[in-house]
């Protein structure tokens, strides 16, 4: 026996007991070790730049350092309003991945005008990623976009439509398409094992309430750079960072925050990419209106329907009515005489064990495999290839969970049409996008 061959067979033996532990059924944690190792990746030579850097445990510093760790991957740049972020970036982050000379920038079209740079990393806040993206692309770079995709669904469309244009490559940060647990949840679903779907929870959590005080803007925090195309307001440490995603000016709270990434997988298992629901009505505390307060709605529940009658809910809790999982994170998929699915990131469980361990039949619909979303990502850098959050699924996903917030706003139901991207609703649709700050414009 050769040692490459003995050497593989240790890997695959490695990696499906590794998997199996994670929770997956063992037919399925063979297929996937397999597939890494037919993994057969070109070498990268990429030269990135990083915008929007933020705290520690932020994303921004994540991703990059996910870039980072592939190898052929250096940073040059890194950008951010906050020249605290950016001087832990330049001078300790990025050396110690061995980037020794990259360049800080507070604007990011400085960075972008760099003609070395092929691809960014972008982690702002939402209200800049299709500012950024956008002139980015427009630019000559590839983009790994955080998650959400945009601030609204005007923008959603408008960058669909520059990546169009361009031809460049952009990946959305739901990195849950990229984790096995998800993959064959809705594997699973679209091959109906549980029958047919009859509704789908996606329990994504309540947004927190407080009411705060303005204060000066801490030393270092360019303030009206950070709220670029919003209007502009006094600093509130609870408005900057990461509690930005609590205030509608900038985000859209736990719908998305957490709904980015499970609506996206309740339209994976559904085949809905491109595609979306006929209606959506919402039922919600009333956010606080003393000025200064979180202002998205601390508790909801948000029904989606689609033209086949599926029903999708994203809530802030348990449903009452739930039977089976009782996890107050993740996405439970209901469907006939009582089977149910449920999976979020640290498990996958089923009303019946089998609905598992029998491996799906020759034939069945399988979808894209990725199991590293970051080097799913820079791979299409190389090949050009659609990464598997490609900018229409990233779209798509994100419009649903505007949607949401625009009924839980209005108070009402209101009907959509996917193929037209409008509602029947003439003040829905002047939410679909909304006006920015000078000198900012969205320009496709």
């Amino acid at each position: 026996m050769s040692h490459f061959s003995f050497s593989r067979r240790g890997f695959l033996q490695q990696a499906t007991l590794g998997l199996a532990a994670t929770g997956l059924p063992l037919w399925n944690a063979r297929e996937i070790a397999a597939s890494l190792v037919a993994d057969d990746a070109k070498p990268l030579d990429l030269t990135m730049g990083a915008i929007g850097l933020g705290s520690p445990q932020s994303r921004g510093r994540a991703i990059y350092g996910e870039a980072r760790r592939q190898k052929g991957v250096r940073y040059v740049a890194a950008c951010d309003v906050d020249a605290n972020h950016l001087k832990v970036a330049i001078e300790k982050d990025l050396p110690k991945m061995g980037d020794m000379n990259a360049t800080g920038f507070k604007d990011f079209r400085e960075l972008l005008d760099r003609k070395d740079i092929q691809a960014v990393t972008i982690a702002t806040p939402d209200q800049w990623h299709a500012l950024v993206a956008i002139d980015a692309l427009k630019k000559g770079k590839d983009v790994y976009l955080e998650k959400p995709l945009t601030l609204t669904i005007g923008e959603a469309i408008a960058l669909e439509k520059v990546v169009a244009k361009t031809g460049r490559v952009l990946a959305t940060g739901s990195q849950q398409r990229s984790d096995s647990r998800f993959r064959l949840a809705c594997e699973l679903v679209r091959n109906g094992r549980i029958g047919k779907v009859t509704r789908v929870e996606c329990r994504i959590g309540a947004n927190p309430v407080g009411t705060f005080k303005p204060s000066p803007a801490p030393k270092g925090l360019d303030w009206d750079f950070w709220q670029g195309p919003c209007q502009n307001v006094d600093y509130v440490t609870e408005r900057c960072h990461y509690q930005y995603r609590w205030w509608y000016e900038y985000s859209g709270g736990k719908l998305t925050d957490w709904g980015a990434h499970h609506l996206d997988i309740a339209q994976w298992a559904l085949g809905r990419d491109g595609d979306g629901p006929i209606s959506v009505e919402a039922e919600g505390a009333k956010p606080a209106s003393a000025p200064n307060s979180y202002n998205c709605h601390p508790t909801f529940k948000v029904t989606y329907t689609y033209a086949d009658g599926v029903k999708v809910i994203a809530s802030d809790t348990t449903l009452p009515d739930t039977k089976g999982e009782k996890d107050t994170n993740g996405i439970l998929f209901v469907g006939e005489e009582g089977k149910w699915l449920f999976v979020n990131r640290g498990k996958i469980t089923a009303s019946d064990p089998k609905l598992l361990s029998e491996p799906l039949r020759d034939g069945a619909t399988r979808l894209e495999v990725s199991t590293n979303h970051m080097a799913n990502f820079l791979g299409c850098t190389q090949s050009r290839k659609k990464p598997i959050c490609h900018v229409g699924v990233g779209a798509s996903s994100v419009i649903i969970c505007h949607l949401g917030v625009i009924a839980l706003q209005l108070g009402r139901k209101l009907n959509w049409s996917p193929k037209d991207r409008k509602f029947d609703d003439a003040e829905a649709n002047g939410l679909i996008s909304r006006a920015m700050r000078a000198p900012w414009k969205l320009e496709v």
